[in-house]
Formats: structure tokens, C-alpha cells, sequence
């Protein structure tokens, strides 16, 4: 009887990875946590690990020196995960390597009117997609998905439209570089345009999300979805810098 060849030790093969980004404005890590704080609602679980990019473009030349292991430690409070750091000059190079961070080369996702609508105080402008800097529409078609998107679960759709015809629950994240349509419950986290493009939309026949996004530009719903369009057929779609949420139920568009 011959034996099955054994597993290789690793294998490595192509994956999809979405990070945030955590634009600062600011080195003061306390201002910083006080922003966070204000954005999350306090809810320390409200990123659930995800990974997230530093970008420090946009700090003054002469600003304080950056304190690498106290905003690392004040990010991790709020589970994000620290990976890597963009727009950083040379002469910080070395300290950011010996915190275990990566140097990120790539652009920025967008301008620094990418902050989001949130009232979160200026020192961290917004945590968006990590995505390319150019607004690309969409490429055709979709990828379709006929089962429920469980808590715990992320989807990505990549250069693509994302249909759903299941429930997506609390918990879950469903991401798109084109529109997303859900012909069901949405009550987990919807990132539209998540390459930058800004015409994308988001619908659902039934609308109660944790979290949408569209192009980087984002809204939360601590407080629970609008109660006039709850539970509603509802689009979402991006109006300059907010996000517009209106009902596709005819009776309310005739």
C-alpha cells in the first residue's frame, strides 16, 4: 500500500490582505488615544485585529519625535495590529524596524480629505481602506455569494461588484472594490469602493450595519441604524466627503 507524499513543511501562495490606515496629524499618543476613544465609542473590540498601516505623512517636519512603543501599545488597546508605516522620512527608518514595523512605500489611499464624517477630534484624521491612491470604476461582473456571511467571517471582492442573497450578521466584514448589493439582512460591517472608488454604493434590503464605508470615507452606528430606514430596502452612497443614506422603497421615491 503506497503512502500519501507527505505535506510540505510551508507553502506559500498568493493571498488577499486588507489593512487600515491610521493617518496622523499628531505625535501626542495621548491625543491620539483621546481621538480613538472618541471615535470607537470606547469599544475596545471595535477593530477586531485588524491590521493597520501608520501614516505619517502628514506630521510637521519639526513635530515631537514619535514615541513608536507607546502608539503602538495605544493602538493594540483598540485592537488594531501595527504592521507597517508609510511616508516616513529616512532619519526614522531605524527606530521604526527595531519596533518590528515594515517600511510601506505605497502611496497614500486618498488626501488627507479623506477624514472621516465621525466627530473625532484632528490628531488621527481617519482609518480607511488601505488601498491605492487612483479611483478605479470597477472591473465587470461579480462575485456572488449564496450563503450566510457568519460573525467572524470576511469577504473581499476584489476589482469586482459583491452580491449577497444571505443574511450578513453581526461581526462579519464584507468588502468590495465595486458596489455591494445584499438581497438580505445586513447587519455586520460593509466597506464599498475599497480602491478608491467613490461611486460605489451599497444596498441592502434590509439595512442595519455596524459599520459602512465607501471609498475610505466611513460612518458607525453605535447608537443603532436611522430608525426611519432601519431594517428598510436602503442604498448608501458617498455626497463629497458624507455618507448619504436613502431609502430605494418606492412608495418613499415616488
Amino acid at each position: 500500500m503506497s503512502k500519501s507524499p507527505s505535506p510540505k513543511p510551508i507553502e506559500i501562495k498568493i493571498s488577499t490582505v486588507v489593512a487600515v490606515s491610521a493617518i496622523l496629524h499628531t505625535a501626542d499618543t495621548q491625543a491620539v488615544d483621546a481621538a480613538l476613544k472618541a471615535m470607537t465609542g470606547g469599544v475596545a473590540d471595535f477593530f477586531e485585529g485588524d491590521l493597520a498601516v501608520i501614516d505619517i505623512a502628514g506630521l510637521a517636519p519639526d513635530c515631537a519625535p514619535i514615541d513608536w512603543a507607546g502608539l503602538i501599545a495605544r493602538l493594540k488597546q483598540y485592537r488594531l495590529n501595527p504592521v507597517a508605516v508609510r511616508g516616513a522620512p529616512e532619519a526614522q527608518h531605524e527606530a521604526i524596524l527595531a519596533h518590528g514595523l515594515s517600511l510601506d512605500s505605497g502611496s497614500k489611499p486618498r488626501d488627507e480629505a479623506d477624514a472621516a464624517p465621525a466627530p473625532a477630534p484632528a490628531p488621527v484624521a481617519a482609518v480607511a481602506a488601505a488601498q491605492p491612491a487612483a479611483a478605479a470604476a470597477a472591473a465587470p461582473g461579480a462575485m456572488i455569494i449564496d450563503t450566510p456571511v457568519r460573525a467572524g467571517q470576511r469577504i473581499y471582492a476584489r476589482g469586482c461588484d459583491l452580491i449577497i442573497t444571505a443574511v450578513v450578521n453581526n461581526g462579519a466584514e464584507i468588502i468590495s472594490d465595486g458596489s455591494i448589493h445584499v438581497y438580505a439582512a445586513l447587519n455586520g460591517r460593509a466597506l464599498a469602493g475599497a480602491s478608491g472608488n467613490a461611486n460605489s454604493r451599497i444596498f441592502a434590503l434590509s439595512m442595519a450595519p455596524e459599520l459602512v464605508s465607501i471609498a475610505g470615507v466611513y460612518r458607525t452606528f453605535e447608537d443603532g441604524f436611522p430608525p426611519e430606514l432601519a431594517r428598510q430596502p436602503t442604498q448608501i452612497s458617498l455626497v463629497g466627503e458624507r455618507i448619504d443614506i436613502l431609502s430605494v422603497s418606492p412608495a418613499t421615491r415616488s
